[in-house]
């Protein structure tokens, strides 16, 4: 893109790495107009769906961790809310229309620069299909579940803090175990 494309709160000119003045880190900042462009952690949203005591999973099709089972989630887009990127992903990954019932955990991972919010959801349907990102879904009886390819460790966490609330409602979110990051 060249300059007279770029938005104009962008960077014209070249960019460097360095500590801006009241700024405690480096940032790419550009040498000619001062735009600082901010990397921030990213947000992903997904959910612990159920249809009746079974678990919707989907196995993985892309990277990180292809062909290892997850729960539908995935990063935010811009302009949704946290519930609104819990559904999407849900119909993204598993074609599954699912009702939100409680926020389970938010799990913190700066080891990837992740901040996971996972819901407790209800299925709307049992019919489920892989979407773009799945090889498979299935729905999973918790005794039933592939334990040893399991994609995430915040699916681990997500799930076990889904079967502590199960018939509760008011808790508060879990966090991520002080041992998991």
């Amino acid at each position: 893109m060249s300059a007279p494309d770029l938005p104009a709160d962008r960077p014209r000119g070249p960019v460097s790495r360095r500590i801006p003045p009241g700024e405690d880190r480096e940032r790419l900042v550009c040498d000619d107009c001062g735009f600082i462009n901010y990397v921030n952690p990213k947000i992903v949203v997904g959910s612990v769906a159920l249809w009746e005591d079974r678990i919707l999973l989907c196995r993985r099709a892309i990277e990180p961790r292809d062909g290892w089972w997850t729960l539908p989630a995935g990063y935010m887009e811009e302009r949704e809310t946290t519930i609104e990127g819990a559904r999407r992903e849900a119909w993204e990954e598993a074609f599954a229309r699912i009702e939100i019932d409680a926020l389970i955990g938010v799990y913190n991972i700066p080891r990837i620069s992740q901040v996971q919010m996972i819901y407790r959801a209800r299925l709307l349907s049992p019919e489920v299909a892989a979407g773009p990102e799945s090889r498979e879904v299935g729905l999973f009886e918790w005794d039933d579940i592939p334990w040893d390819h399991i994609a995430f460790p915040s699916v681990h966490w997500a799930l076990g803090h889904w079967r502590e609330t199960r018939g509760f409602t008011g808790f508060p979110p879990f966090g991520e175990p002080p041992e998991g990051l």
